[in-house]
């Protein structure tokens, strides 16, 4: 059963931008910290960003100031806007649900969205 499904991912040049979206299950998505995560090429997966159910969000150092995430709890779906990207944010991105206030995720990883940026 598929629960997080990830989109909006692309081909982009250096200093562009694009729009991930994760849709989740109302039951995945309601009063739960949301968060993304990358993985690149031969690297470990590591947190990006989150957003828990007030609203507050944290970021990686490597990515403040140019990636933002928000929440629509009506439709269920979490996003990321990323712009001034750069090559290094090339990666597969992907949602989860976070436990507690942890970076700890609770539910299987979705296919994930490929971003590439070009130099």
């Amino acid at each position: 059963q598929v629960q997080l499904v990830e989109s909006g991912g692309g081909l982009v040049q250096a200093g562009g931008s694009l729009r991930l979206s994760c849709a989740a299950s109302e039951s995945i998505f309601r009063r739960n910290t949301m968060g993304w995560y990358r993985q690149a090429p031969g690297q470990q997966r590591e947190s990006v960003a989150r957003i828990f159910s007030d609203g507050m969000t944290t970021y990686a150092d490597s990515v403040k100031g140019r990636f933002t995430i928000s929440r629509d709890n009506v439709k269920n779906t979490v996003y990321l806007q990323m712009n001034s990207l750069k090559p290094e944010d090339t990666a597969v991105y992907y949602c989860n649900r976070l436990i507690g206030s942890s970076w700890a995720v609770a539910l299987p990883w979705g296919q994930g969205t490929q971003v590439t940026v070009s130099s």
